[in-house]
């Protein structure tokens, strides 16, 4: 063969490169012979000419835009196609990207249409993707993967960044309330960072509660506190958090087994952009005031009424509104900064928050820190891929004692001064000034939180992927409780100090394989799951401290009580491990019909040697009817039919309850007398009875959903109807033969159940004019009904009443025939001649005893529904967001304890309910009954923004500023309401016995009204 040509060719080629990339011009001294480069370049010049004839590049400018809204499309993918050369387009939708004057981009957003360009020549083009009817290609997490919303076959909400409530914000379920049907977000009071009740679709236990499983970029959580007073939860940064993916139905909770009986929450956060490069500040005011005050007395109104009842005033000519002076106008500074980006290979999000929160309260402050990174590196051709996700947050909590300062401001004496001539908390001798309650008692929480995770995973053959998923979760709490030693009042100083230390951590391997063949498409999963728990607390205090400048929060060394009667020391520890294998099959013909099938085997360390694992599996199937040739060209654009069934479990038992325990503690509890007089005799004796066959408690639902859409998915909704069967309760019972060591023992109550069913709405409606006006309108409504049956008892009392003279009682009872959270009372029937109060007889016997009280309604609310609106024009954009619940009741505790007639006329303040029956006694009492149940239902405004996003490019700033976003948000500005106290949506933990109870309003802290102004800016 000969070679010479190709050769010299090459070998022309090669030298003309170098030389011209060295020197770049036609003659150099390297050269003694010029002509000889002459002919060189010359050569190199041809080849040159040769190559760009057959592939010819240039330099394509662009913007990509909605079709209908004309909005810019941050962040949409622009590909070459049949090459691996890609970008992102900007915040204002602009891209450049180099390519072959012939060839085609590929045009991709979640949402839309795919839609592919030839390029032609052409340097400049302006691209217009359309809307995916019904937003049918946003991607969906699922649980160990991710589908599009038109494949799911069970009832999964998700929720993007944009779609999230604004304001102040401490945790995620804030961002979701009365976002999503079936959901019932409950805030348990209106303190900063205060708990969060939230329950998906009803709750489904007597102890265990109603929480969901929260899963944070596949690391499952744990829900115990973390420490304080505050919500486990709040150490997530929302500016950190990309999407929240709400499963509902046994068949979507199913893969996360024992775990997904209360429904799962998946929160995915914020990923990088290959591509993209981004670098945003975001700033926030926030000024709260509280939103209503309790209606007591002025004191003109103080003066009248005391002496009214019969009481002897106490005037000592002042005018204060304790409310007012317990409380003020709190701010709340946000700062957060984030910058993302990166290459084909390596992308990388990281963000850095601060909050720092005035409660509405004196003295009590949130601050929060957190810092997180997201980095994703691909290797070896993109057959592995590298997920690593770390934040940490640092959470510090002050806080006043909020029950005694709300307690002593609405029952102070209004005519008492606040402060004396010398600007002090003035001191009267009936009762504690409040605010020098603030001024000796403080509650101080530091917490700090490390979560993270890595996830390699590796595609061993086409199809089929490997992945690795370990991840810790790590915190530890310090909680000072103090309290300063004090002349007036008397009181010795105190200093109580807790520390928590919570362990979380996973190991995940699993394998997905998918493969489509012709018409038929399927993927399939299988894994295993190890998770580990380990619970530790200790505290220890100290007394008498002197009175003194120093606190006792920073040298306990100057306590002077140590005694183990006063200060013992406590602690516990405790560990939990959870092994699971799991599977799931997804198949699709035509990409119409769908059927999904998983199995999760659970074993847990809580459950006894004879039941430690429990099987859950579900089915579920889909019929995409508008694919069909009957409906093409309909007004339908979507029509899906869903059906599935699932179990799931759950395991929120106390740790080693089946295992037996004693004790060798000598007291006539724990012994038995051998003589009448004689001594109880030393020994060890059983306090509880081993029960190797408790097992797990299980749900079971059924549903059936409709998603659809019309107007070429302008007009969208769903239709779901469920119903959910809790069954194998866990249950601390009296054991039937009454000869037995143990007072009571665990078991599952075989034939009891809590059932939950109901049906969910939700519609949706897009509009965009030609000028640029687009809007939605939108809302979602649910009607849900929950009902106990076959309880052993005919009562299991919970909600421990509170006040003087009630804390013996109870007000919520679970009840057969009747739903959780019942409030089981006395019927308040009015007074008699004599003005004392009277109530129903229920039994007839003539005596109104306990026997006598009845089932009064419900905490739990019938209906919940959520309705919103946004608008968008030239630049400006508005959304306005209510939601409330209705066919619920509250218990106002606050009311019971503290507004009667009895109260006013020993001087102690009152509102006008106190007074609002003028032929009773003021020697008349207040039992718990039915008179201070009151209708809990609301609609409230809850979020209202204004914003304007600023032309960039109109101010010559685009180079450097791709966004710069002004807005308002006024948060919590009204609520519609028959209930009088503080807020209607309130729940204060008054649990009996592990028994969970709900609707409690006792001095409850008072929500608050926002206005937020707020600055985004990207570079």
């Amino acid at each position: 063969m000969n070679t010479k040509p190709f050769f010299k060719t090459q070998s022309t080629l090669i030298l003309g490169v170098l030389v011209g990339a060295t020197v770049g011009i036609s003659a150099s001294p390297t050269f003694a012979n010029n002509a000889s480069l002459f002919t060189i370049n010359k050569s190199y010049a041809n080849e040159k000419t040769l190559l760009n004839k057959a592939l010819k590049e240039i330099t394509v400018k662009g913007r990509v835009i909605d079709a209908k809204t004309k909005e810019p499309l941050a962040g949409c993918n622009i590909l070459v196609k049949d090459s691996k050369r890609g970008v992102n387009a900007d915040a204002n939708g602009n891209f450049s990207i180099t390519a072959d004057e012939k060839a085609t981009l590929v045009f991709t957003f979640v949402g839309y249409e795919k839609q592919e360009v030839a390029i032609a020549g052409k340097s400049t083009i302006e691209v217009a993707l359309v809307s995916s009817a019904s937003d049918l290609a946003q991607v969906v997490v699922i649980g160990y993967g991710s589908s599009t919303k038109k494949d799911i076959t069970g009832s999964v909400k998700s929720l993007k960044s944009a779609e999230f409530n604004q304001g102040i914000i401490n945790s995620p379920e804030q961002l979701l309330q009365g976002k999503v049907s079936g959901v019932n977000v409950t805030s348990a009071s209106g303190e900063p960072g205060g708990v969060q009740n939230i329950s998906v679709r009803g709750p489904g236990g007597v102890r265990t509660g109603s929480t969901p499983l929260f899963v944070v970029d596949g690391l499952a959580l744990d829900n115990s506190s973390s420490g304080g007073a505050t919500n486990p939860l709040n150490f997530l940064n929302p500016q950190d958090i990309e999407s929240i993916d709400v499963l509902k139905d046994a068949s979507a909770t199913a893969i996360y087994g024992s775990r997904g009986a209360n429904g799962v929450i998946l929160i995915s956060t914020k990923k990088g952009k290959a591509g993209f490069s981004s670098f945003n500040y975001s700033t926030s005011y926030g000024f709260s005031t509280m939103a209503r005050a309790l209606p007591v007395f002025s004191a003109d109104e103080y003066r009248k009424q005391v002496p009214a009842v019969g009481g002897v005033l106490e005037d000592l000519k002042a005018s204060t509104d304790w409310q007012k002076e317990i409380s003020r106008t709190a701010l709340t500074k946000n700062h957060n900064i984030s910058l993302g980006g990166g290459a084909d290979k390596l992308t990388y999000y990281a963000s850095f928050g601060l909050q720092n929160q005035e409660g509405i309260l004196k003295n009590n402050q949130l601050d929060r820190y957190t810092g997180r990174i997201n980095v994703t590196q691909k290797l070896l051709d993109d057959r592995i891929s590298i997920d690593v996700n770390l934040n940490a947050t640092n959470t510090n909590n002050e806080r006043p004692p909020i029950s005694g300062i709300i307690g002593t401001a609405i029952s102070t004496n209004p005519t008492y001064p606040a402060y004396d001539d010398k600007g002090q908390p003035y001191s009267y001798v009936n009762g504690v000034n409040p605010l020098t309650t603030l001024k000796l008692e403080k509650d101080v929480t530091s917490i700090t939180r490390i979560i993270g995770n890595i996830s390699p995973s590796i595609k061993i053959i086409d199809g089929l992927v490997y992945k690795l998923n370990f991840g810790i979760d790590n915190s530890s709490s310090s909680r000072d409780l103090q309290s300063l030693a004090s002349a007036v009042p008397l009181q010795d100083g105190r200093l109580e100090t807790i520390n928590i230390t919570n362990t979380n951590r996973l190991i995940e391997n699993y394998l997905t394989y998918t493969k489509s063949i012709k018409d038929h498409s399927f993927s399939a999963l299988v894994g295993h799951s190890y998770q580990k728990f380990v619970f530790r607390g200790r505290s220890y205090s100290i007394n008498k401290f002197p009175i003194s400048d120093i606190e006792p929060i920073y040298n306990p060394g100057l306590g002077q009580d140590l005694t183990l009667a006063n200060n013992k020391p406590t602690g516990y520890a405790t560990n939990d491990e959870l092994q699971s294998f799991f599977s799931r099959v997804n198949y699709q013909f035509k990409d119409k019909y769908l059927l999904t099938a998983t199995l999760r085997v659970d074993g847990s360390s809580k459950f006894g040697a004879n039941n430690k694992y429990g099987v859950f599996p579900s089915f579920s199937a889909g019929w995409r009817i508008s694919e069909e040739e009957f409906l093409k060209g309909s007004a339908l654009s979507n029509l899906k039919v869903r059906a599935g069934w699932g179990r799931t479990g759950n395991q929120e038992i106390p740790s080693k309850i089946t295992q037996a325990r004693f004790t060798s503690v000598v007291s006539a509890g724990t012994s038995y007398p051998l003589t009448e007089t004689g001594a109880y005799p030393a020994g060890t004796s059983y306090t509880r009875l081993a029960n190797p066959n408790i097992q797990w408690e299980q749900s079971t639902q059924t549903d059936i959903g409709i998603d659809f859409g019309f107007l070429n998915g302008a007009l969208t909704g769903t239709i779901d109807a469920f119903n959910k069967v809790s069954g194998d309760i866990l249950l601390e019972v009296i054991p039937a033969d009454p000869v037995q060591p143990a007072g009571t023992f665990w078991t599952n109550v075989n034939n009891m159940t809590i059932t939950n069913k109901g049906l969910e709405l939700e519609l949706n409606y897009r509009r965009a004019s030609a000028s640029g006006f687009t809007y939605e309108v939108g809302g979602n409504i649910t009607f849900i009904d929950n009902v106990v049956k076959n309880s052993p008892y005919s009562v299991i009392p919970s909600g421990s009443a509170s006040g003087s003279g009630l804390t013996s009682a109870t007000i919520n009872g679970y009840v057969s025939g009747q739903p959780i959270g019942t409030f089981f009372l006395k019927e308040f029937t009015g007074f008699d001649d004599k003005g004392i109060s009277t109530f129903r007889d229920v039994d007839g016997d003539g005596i109104v005893t306990d026997k006598d009280r009845i089932a009064a309604g419900s905490a739990l609310p019938t209906k919940q529904f959520n309705f919103f609106g946004r608008a968008n024009y030239k630049g400006f954009d508005l959304s306005i967001n209510f939601n409330g619940v209705a066919g619920n009741k509250v218990y106002d505790n606050t009311a019971n304890a503290n507004f009667y007639k009895l109260r006013l006329s020993k001087g102690i303040n009152t509102t006008a309910e106190a007074i609002a029956s003028s032929n009773e006694s003021v020697n008349n009492s207040a039992p718990v009954s039915t008179r201070y149940l009151k209708d809990g239902a609301f609609l409230r405004l809850n979020n209202l923004t204004l914003g304007y996003n600023v032309n960039t490019k109109a101010l010559g700033i685009n180079k450097w500023v791709s966004t710069l976003r002004l807005s308002v948000t006024g948060q919590n500005l009204a609520v519609f309401t028959k209930y009088d106290g503080y807020d209607p949506e309130v729940n204060t933990d008054r649990t009996v016995n592990g028994i969970t109870s709900y609707g409690i309003d006792y001095l409850s802290y008072p929500k608050a009204r926002s206005v937020i102004f707020g600055l985004n800016i990207s570079f």
